[in-house]
């Protein structure tokens, strides 16, 4: 039986490199490769230039084409996938029986964890629209239309691989003005409509400014032909979260879904006849029963004594 030998390394410059791929508590922004098949289209050839463009500066474009079947054997794309240190990928080919095909897929533990085919029907670049573009590698805000999306089990794992796929940066903070880029998805009778658009803030005379959403490309028309999910057990893996990142849970404290928080304060039982009150005279127990020794008048009387003598 062979056995795996780990080389260390032997220079401060590989020991970084090795580092920097380990599993790490809070990962790196997720990278995307794109490969291109034994044969591809003109169109598929634009198709991942386009979407390469929109990964950028998180991706990566294979030179070489690579004659993979992904659905078939995914062995050599996880190989190109732990060689390039890539978790996110985009495989384009053509062919008689699936012309213009794209598969666009995401790795777990350096094996395919879900993949989707789609055949691109109508397809416009960026060129096509002749209005002012957004910034390379600025954020998008994703929406997505449809009700597969929140019905169908199987579209419902393609919105969180396309949510993987595009949300780019984890960030704190936003800024309102570094919101331009919108990325629409919607789902219909088995298509796929995927629109890039710029928003422009205009003034609404209140705090809240009026948005325009201009489409700049690119435009894709796509039909879903097939899909390859991971199991049950694999999809709970992948979602497990290091106990490092996880917060430390309060007790007596809940949140509704609106993020209101309620708190549980346990307190023992007051004893009211002890409860400490302001002292006013009209709370004195000497004017809740008359003096006897008083009279009527208010007088004092002076009790009888004999004189003894």
């Amino acid at each position: 039986m062979a056995v795996s030998r780990i080389n260390k390394p032997r220079t401060k410059r590989g020991k970084r490199y090795l580092e920097n791929r380990d599993p790490k508590v809070v990962e790196n922004v997720k990278r995307a490769m794109f490969i291109k098949g034994g044969r591809t289209s003109d169109k598929i050839t634009k198709a991942l230039k386009q979407f390469y463009i929109l990964k950028t500066p998180f991706a990566l474009m294979l030179s070489k084409k690579n004659i993979l079947r992904p659905f078939d054997d995914s062995n050599p794309l996880e190989y190109l996938a732990q060689k390039n240190d890539h978790s996110l990928f985009m495989f384009g080919f053509d062919s008689k029986k699936r012309p213009d095909s794209l598969i666009i897929g995401r790795m777990f533990d350096n094996q395919v964890l879900d993949m989707f085919e789609f055949g691109i029907e109508k397809f416009s670049p960026m060129e096509d629209f002749k209005n002012e573009k957004v910034t390379l590698g600025t954020k998008p805000m994703l929406v997505f239309n449809g009700e597969a999306f929140s019905v169908d089990p199987e579209y419902i794992r393609l919105k969180c691989l396309l949510t993987d796929y595009f949300r780019g940066e984890v960030v704190q903070n936003v800024r309102l003005q570094g919101l331009e880029h919108v990325l629409n998805f919607t789902a219909l009778d088995g298509k796929l409509y995927f629109r890039s658009y710029k928003t422009t803030f205009l003034k609404s005379g209140t705090k809240i400014p009026n948005v325009e959403l201009t489409e700049i490309g690119p435009s894709f028309d796509f039909v879903v032909r097939r899909s390859k999910l991971a199991s049950d057990e694999l999809y709970k893996k992948s979602k497990k979260q290091p106990k490092e990142i996880m917060p430390n849970k309060k007790k007596n404290i809940v949140r509704d879904g609106l993020g209101t928080t309620y708190g549980r304060i346990h307190m023992q039982k007051q004893d009211l006849d002890r409860l400490q009150l302001r002292k006013l005279k009209a709370f004195k127990r000497k004017f809740d029963k008359p003096d006897e020794n008083k009279s009527e008048n208010g007088n004092i009387k002076k009790s009888k004594t004999d004189n003894i003598d």
